[in-house]
């Protein structure tokens, strides 16, 4: 898998961290150190999150707000944890294409919109030994 990325386009972006309960996993984070965050709402993915500076990258702590949406079907499955790992990409379609080309088997073919207006994209758990990989263009 490491020869998918074009050089220069490896840096860590993000966790994603799934969350019962986003106003105690707040508490939780902040006796960790993580304060300030920016709390948002997704609408179209059922989503509630609060994203923290995390050194050069972030920890987004995300939260269900329907029982029918992905995340919320995803945590009745597995429970509460670390839900993807997310790395910053400078061309998200060339990478995508490029991906593809390798035979790597993506969830999206295309960027799609995703928090704070950054393009994401994501690789299927089966490509990454079992992870959930984001591809995030700012």
């Amino acid at each position: 898998m490491t020869d998918a990325f074009h050089a220069g386009s490896r840096r860590l972006h993000h966790i994603g961290i799934v969350v019962a309960d986003l106003d105690a996993a707040a508490e939780r984070y902040a006796a960790l150190g993580f304060t300030d965050g920016d709390r948002f709402a997704v609408p179209e993915q059922m989503i509630e999150a609060i994203t923290y500076h995390a050194g050069p990258g972030y920890v987004e702590l995300i939260s269900p707000t329907d029982p029918a949406g992905a995340i919320a079907r995803y945590m009745a499955k597995r429970g509460e944890g670390m839900h993807h790992v997310a790395f910053a990409v400078d061309d998200l379609a060339a990478e995508l294409a490029d991906l593809a080309a390798k035979g790597v088997r993506l969830i999206d073919e295309a960027p799609r919109s995703g928090a704070h207006g950054w393009r994401v994209a994501f690789i299927h758990p089966e490509s990454c030994n079992g992870v959930l990989v984001e591809l995030v263009q700012e």
